[in-house]
């Protein structure tokens, strides 16, 4: 199992027999082809509930099966359904590992060759037997269950690196190697070959039982991520050492523990503690370093994630603030900070803040390319972004996302007018929700009847808008916006201002009818929304309807008949009141948007790709 050797089945050896892929004589093949012939979910042990599923998956040949386990990360190909019991696939990275004296493969990542689709079992296979001669020395393998004993290997034979980790001289001197997976705190005698993908400040702490010192750094190889701690001696002695972006052997002994889950947003069960003797090695061969795994999130889709969340995403740098100092709160010591702006093709931007050292050597070119992992999302001012001290940034990372990010930025992005969450705020104690909502869902959640107002964004276009009061005659004072009085023909008073004007300066305050697909709904509006529904101020309707009293025209209907069938985005406030003792909800326009097209089929293009159509579907109305 050292090495996977293949032969296809139907061309005989020179003996006359066909052999397994299993067996010793054919080509090395290192991305094998083989058969799903079962596929479980394992069931966790007594006392594990990580909420990671695990799945046991039997491979063939079709002359010999073997039992494989699918690590954790690559998961996705059976979650979704690609991987069934049938399916032809191909190994990309594998590592052979032994449990309870049976060989078996850790499965890191598999291509599904859909194109043969579920095929009936292929041969007769039957198990793999592999006699060892050498007597196993007890060691884990596995951090989620699967512990069991692990031959020693022959002097002459070196345990199998990971398939992205091609053998190199270097690695002989680390025969135990590990992947990130397989620790556990059973697993004593082992070495892992990771890059430090985030290395933290150095922090105190002084309490009653003492001071102290440690540092964190973010560890990962092609099966995960561990975080790892050095307190105190330790940290004085590993710190220098470690250098962001740089790869290392690290060897027991070294403690593995339970994760402290309030310092790390990383997906691991466990973490590392340096112990005094614990090896950190630099690796001499630099290349094929892991890459860091992302989980981006849109910016556009913010807006339907839930505070504090921590999340990665990907973004087009747009603005670079000045470096700030605010004080703790809780230690009264200052920290740095400073705003960036990122948007993506989504059409959306957002405000990000990093801190400290990051933040103070932050010197990025405006429109680079910045993947962040490990941002908070917070509600302050609407939604934004705060890059964690556990987080990292790359700037114009080698990605696929990276790159598709920047050919959209130069082809249609540098002309592109963006949104930003900021218009989403919440206000009056951040009683307001932010999605988006459908007039049938506003009825349905019946919102604005709670003690709190609510909040809510609504496309929808204007049907109808009512007669009789459009606009109501107010003071010329900037900001005042008072109603004022006619005492007499050319005099206007306004009672707060105590001052007189020749005419006052109209402003509209209408009820507007607007629809979607699911409904109707009232909304209110005042000067900014009746301007951009109307098409003009309140004095040039004002002045079309004394027109129309004077000289029997049409002009003021005409406009107000041109003012619908026009779409917007409102920003709608629901709220109760009490009119003529009668209770109501009153929809409040706080602010309103003309339609921004390509950002509006940018949406639905992302909502087409949540739905699993086929080709014929498409046509379908």
């Amino acid at each position: 199992m050292d090495k996977i050797r293949l032969q296809k089945p139907e061309i005989a050896d020179t003996d006359g027999n066909s052999r397994s892929i299993f067996e010793p004589g054919g080509c090395v093949v290192e991305q094998p082809v083989m058969q799903c012939v079962q596929l479980k979910t394992m069931e966790p042990k007594a006392g594990e509930n990580n909420g990671l599923q695990r799945f046991r998956i039997v491979l063939s040949d079709i002359r010999n099966f073997i039992q494989t386990m699918l690590a954790t990360t690559a998961n996705e190909v059976v979650t979704s359904g690609k991987l069934k019991k049938g399916s032809i696939v191909r190994l990309l990275k594998y590592n052979p590992q032994q449990v309870k004296e049976k060989k078996i493969l850790i499965l890191m990542d598999v291509e599904v060759l859909e194109q043969y689709g579920e095929l009936e079992k292929l041969g007769s296979p039957e198990a793999l037997e592999i006699k060892e001669e050498v007597k196993p020395q007890p060691a884990a393998i596995s951090g989620n269950g699967f512990y069991g004993n692990k031959p020693a290997q022959p002097p002459q034979q070196q345990q199998r690196s990971l398939p992205s980790h091609p053998p190199n001289p270097s690695n002989t001197a680390h025969p135990h190697l590990y992947p990130i997976e397989s620790l556990s705190p059973y697993a004593h005698k082992w070495t892992i070959r990771v890059q430090c993908t985030h290395k933290g400040d150095i922090k105190t702490w002084h309490n009653k039982n003492g001071e102290g010192k440690l540092f964190s750094v973010n560890l990962l190889d092609d099966t995960g991520e561990i975080r790892a701690t050095g307190f105190n001696d330790t940290c004085d002695r590993l710190y220098d050492v470690f250098q962001e972006g740089t790869v290392y052997y690290i060897s027991a002994p070294c403690r593995v523990t339970l994760a402290k889950k309030q310092f790390s947003n990383l997906p691991n069960d466990y973490e590392l503690q340096f112990e005094r003797d614990t090896n950190v090695e630099k690796a001499e061969d630099q290349e094929n370093a892991p890459q860091i795994r992302y989980n981006f999130t849109k910016i556009g889709d913010l807006g339907s994630v839930e505070k504090d969340t921590t999340i990665d995403t990907l973004g087009v740098l747009k603005d670079v603030g000045e470096v700030n100092e605010i004080i703790s709160k809780n230690t009264n010591k200052p920290f740095s900070k400073r705003e960036l702006t990122i948007a993506d093709d989504s059409q959306t931007s957002v405000r990000l803040t990093i801190w400290g050292n990051t933040a103070q050597s932050f010197d990025a070119p405006l429109e680079s390319i910045i993947a962040f992992k490990g941002v908070k999302v917070s509600d302050f001012g609407g939604r934004s972004l705060s890059l964690l001290s556990s987080g990292s940034m790359t700037i114009d990372p080698d990605i696929d996302e990276a790159h598709k990010l920047r050919g959209w930025y130069d082809a249609a992005g540098q002309n592109a007018q963006y949104s930003t969450h900021q218009n989403l705020s919440t206000n009056t104690g951040g009683a307001g929700r932010q999605d988006s909502k459908t007039i049938s869902q506003v009825l349905d959640e019946e919102m604005g009847l709670s003690d709190q107002p609510s909040y809510f964004t609504l496309k929808a276009s204007v049907v109808y808008v009512k007669r009789g009061t459009l606009a109501y005659p107010a003071c010329q004072t900037p900001n005042c916006n008072k109603k004022v009085i006619e005492e007499k023909p050319g005099e206007w008073w306004c009672e707060k201002c105590q001052m007189k004007w020749d005419r006052p300066e109209y402003r509209y305050v209408m009820q507007a009818n607007v629809a979607d697909h699911t409904g109707q709904l009232w909304l209110s509006c005042f000067d900014e929304a009746g301007r951009l529904i109307m098409g003009m101020s309140a004095n040039e309707l004002m002045e079309m309807k004394d027109q129309d009293d004077n000289n029997g025209t049409h002009l003021h209907e005409n406009a107000l008949q041109d003012a619908t069938c026009k779409t917007f985005n409102f920003r709608v406030r629901a709220r109760m009141e009490t009119y003529q003792d009668t209770p109501r909800v009153r929809y409040q326009v706080s602010s309103i948007y003309t339609l921004n097209f390509s950002q509006e089929c940018n949406k639905l293009s992302q909502l087409l790709k949540q739905y699993d159509l086929n080709e014929d579907s498409l046509f379908v109305n």
